[in-house]
């Protein structure tokens, strides 16, 4: 392993995510903000926890009640009036049901003078859910859109309406109480009706865009559940106000500071990357190929949210199968890929992301590991972990996509 450069990621990957941490963004949002009646608050998403706990810090006992809905292990202590529940990701599970409900048992009876603080992050359209679907058929065609390839928004697009709460529906049952919304963006191009499939904004895909999701991947579903998609969501909402506060932007420009902190001459590439994650492991391998003469320190950055499409049975995630797609590409050059998501967690796993860099691929052969057969059965986790690949962060309490870095020394 080339110990510089892994350093340098190192050193990228944590100053990056400390920027976008959602504290002050939180802060921001409510500096000076005054709220008649009571204060209700509800926070889903992966980094619920974290910013429940700034609106607290800032609020203090204007908040009369709250709950909080976020990934297990992301609760870090309790907060002030508020109920925390640890629920499943990115499959919903009982917890969030559990949770769900005692969000929306928070916010019955309320009046015309009356605010939710709506405090949401990626991660939300799994974590924040009522189905209006048997859980065990929800939670079958969730699997069955993460195994497929699907990209967010289709994903969003169907679980809108087979959902109580998603598609402008939690806005709704709030009313008449005034909705104030603050969002971190895991979307490209931060589309309010996609993040955490838009619980408190007016829904912009249609009943024909649903139809034609289930059928382009041939989805498994009951005659109730395909008949919920043909029922259009709520396309104009009169009690919400929104913040965007962070987005991958903002990631990805974090990075590139601490690129050219470190010597190298950033260049972004895009910050809506979205293509299959293997393909783009191997484009970013490409381009540290091209410049390899060029006798210059670069970094080239990339961020986004790439898809899986599953063919295999091994554990990984979409961060650390960019990486290992990387390796052969980027064999003994003084180059390195790495890809991490923001939240500290990629797929099912406990890490954050993956980084190969130019000793990865030899390494990986002197153990009888071949990077086609690994990416075959979707394994990165257990082929990086051999090779010290798998960059480990834990809960960040954040999530505004992920961001992949290529370095070349000369």
């Amino acid at each position: 392993m080339n110990k510089l450069l892994r350093e340098h990621a190192n050193q990228i990957i944590r100053e990056a995510i400390a920027a976008v941490q959602p504290d002050a963004a939180v802060q921001r949002a409510l500096a000076g903000r005054e709220f008649p009646g009571r204060v209700l608050l509800v926070a889903a998403g992966k980094a619920a926890w974290q910013m429940a706990k700034a609106a607290s810090e800032c609020m203090g006992e204007r908040i009369e009640r709250g709950v909080v809905v976020t990934k297990y292990d992301h609760v870090m202590g309790p907060i002030a009036n508020c109920e925390c529940f640890e629920a499943g990701h990115p499959v919903p599970d009982e917890n969030s049901f559990r949770g769900t409900q005692a969000a929306l048992d928070l916010v019955s009876d309320l009046s015309d003078r009356d605010t939710v603080l709506f405090l949401l992050s990626g991660g939300g359209s799994a974590l924040f859910e009522k189905p209006l679907v048997e859980a065990a058929e929800l939670q079958d065609i969730t699997g069955q859109l993460l195994a497929c390839g699907a990209d967010i928004v289709e994903i969003n697009t169907i679980r809108k309406r087979l959902s109580q709460v998603k598609g402008g529906r939690f806005a709704q049952l709030c009313w008449p109480a005034r909705v104030e919304a603050v969002i971190l963006s895991d979307i490209l191009g931060d589309p309010l009706d996609m993040i955490a499939s838009g619980p408190a904004c007016p829904d912009s895909s249609t009943a024909e865009d649903a139809q034609r999701i289930a059928e382009k991947y041939d989805l498994r579903m009951s005659d109730a559940a395909r008949n919920l998609l043909t029922i259009e969501t709520p396309k104009s909402l009169d009690n919400v106000h929104t913040q965007i506060n962070g987005s991958v932007r903002e990631l990805c420009a974090a990075a590139a500071a601490t690129c050219k902190k470190l010597g190298y001459e950033p260049v972004m590439l895009t910050d809506q990357l979205c293509c299959q994650a293997r393909e783009a492991g191997s484009f970013m391998a490409s381009i540290l190929k091209t410049h390899a003469q060029d006798g210059a320190a670069l970094a080239f950055i990339a961020g986004g949210e790439t898809v899986v499409k599953l063919t295999g049975h091994g554990k990984g995630g979409r961060n650390q199968e960019l990486a290992l797609s990387a390796a052969a590409g980027i064999a003994r050059m003084n180059a390195a890929v790495f890809s991490v998501g923001s939240d500290g967690t990629d797929g099912p796993t406990d890490a954050a992301g993956g980084y190969a860099d130019g000793d990865t691929c030899e390494a990986l052969k002197a153990l009888g590991v071949s990077i086609d057969a690994v990416l075959q059965d979707n394994d990165a986790y257990n082929a990086l972990r051999k090779v010290d690949g798998l960059v480990m962060t834990g809960p960040t309490g954040t999530n505004v996509n992920d961001v992949a870095v290529a370095l070349i020394r000369p």
